[in-house]
């Protein structure tokens, strides 16, 4: 992408603000579409391979969930067929699927845009552990100059996710089982968002003291997935979150970075498993800095419209955040 060095002719000026724009860009409006002048080429050998390996260790560690599950926290002897590969396929595929859906969402709304964008990298886990993979991501390789495509490439990830991740937790609790909770048992305890309590008491209804849900892995993989939707959501420089109160707020959403970035350090005194996150935000600021990059557009505001859908990715955060996601401590035991 070019910028012009000179003041060019009226016609090439952004309508909006009559700044100069690239060349590339000569009527933002009614869509914001452009066609990029050189697309860069994906080495998809590199997706495909992240991918597979990506898809191993969530299988691997769906395994170890499918594992845990037949046993009943442990309650039952594990079978070695229950440790089988393919065990740990509906735990891979579900967390895959949401991952999937959300990076797709970034990604397509970058090529309705003509946004030069990379196909989405999944990331394996080296070792077996909790989630078997640390995410996925996408590239953005050039500048959005506009809020509404700013708005829609942010936002179009959550929503995406989350559109998997809601019938992924039904499901998942319909295949659950309930258990009485072992006197001595020490393990992790996941907090719950409050998408997933209402889920819970529509399959379970209300459960006696002793009783717990002993989730089956497709469950556990959404809640990861409604996990992975909060922490994109808050409203930090470039997370998605950040992306989208830059489009509503302007110039206001750099303090809103700050405040938001406090309150999850914070967060740290109620639960340790925030200790990674915050450490990991704290890096990004230091780097990349809390000011979101400006748009021409910065102080038009947005549409009715796409109002409408961040207070949606508002509610979006809510139902899906908990204080205390993991807790390694022992479980409430049976009165």
């Amino acid at each position: 992408m070019t910028t012009p060095t000179s003041l060019p002719s009226d016609d090439s000026l952004d309508p909006l603000l009559r700044r100069p724009v690239p060349d590339w860009v000569v009527d933002p409006e009614p869509a914001y579409r452009a066609p990029v002048p050189e697309r860069h080429k994906d080495r998809v050998w590199v997706h495909v391979l992240l991918f597979v390996l990506t898809f191993f260790s969530t299988t691997l560690t769906g395994a170890l969930h499918y594992a845990s599950f037949v046993s009943e926290l442990g309650t039952k002897p594990v079978l070695q067929t229950s440790l089988l590969f393919w065990n740990g396929l509906p735990y891979s595929l579900t967390i895959l699927a949401i991952l999937g859906a959300h990076e797709m969402g970034h990604y397509l709304a970058c090529r309705y845009y003509g946004i030069d964008a990379t196909l989405p990298f999944f990331l394996p886990m080296p070792f077996v552990q909790m989630t078997g993979t640390l995410g996925a991501v996408i590239k953005i390789r050039q500048p959005i100059l506009h809020k509404a495509p700013l708005f829609d490439v942010g936002i179009a990830g959550p929503i995406a996710g989350f559109l998997v991740a809601v019938p992924a937790l039904v499901c998942g609790l319909a295949l659950s089982t309930t258990l009485a909770v072992p006197k001595n048992f020490v393990g992790a305890s996941l907090g719950e968002p409050l998408i997933f309590r209402a889920v819970s008491w529509l399959v379970w209804g209300t459960l006696p003291n002793g009783l717990d849900i002993n989730l089956h892995p497709v469950g556990l993989a959404a809640w990861f997935g409604l996990l992975v939707t909060a922490l994109n959501l808050f409203p930090i420089a470039q997370l998605d979150g950040g992306h989208i109160s830059y489009a509503v707020f302007g110039r206001l959403s750099t303090r809103i970075t700050l405040a938001a970035t406090l309150i999850v350090a914070s967060l740290v005194f109620v639960s340790l498993s925030w200790l990674v996150w915050t450490i990991l935000l704290v890096a990004m600021l230091v780097f990349v800095g809390p000011r979101h990059p400006a748009v021409l557009d910065e102080d038009v505001p947005l549409d009715s419209t796409r109002l409408v859908l961040a207070v949606f990715a508002l509610i979006m955060f809510v139902v899906c955040f908990t204080p205390a996601p993991i807790e390694v401590m022992d479980l409430i035991r049976p009165k």
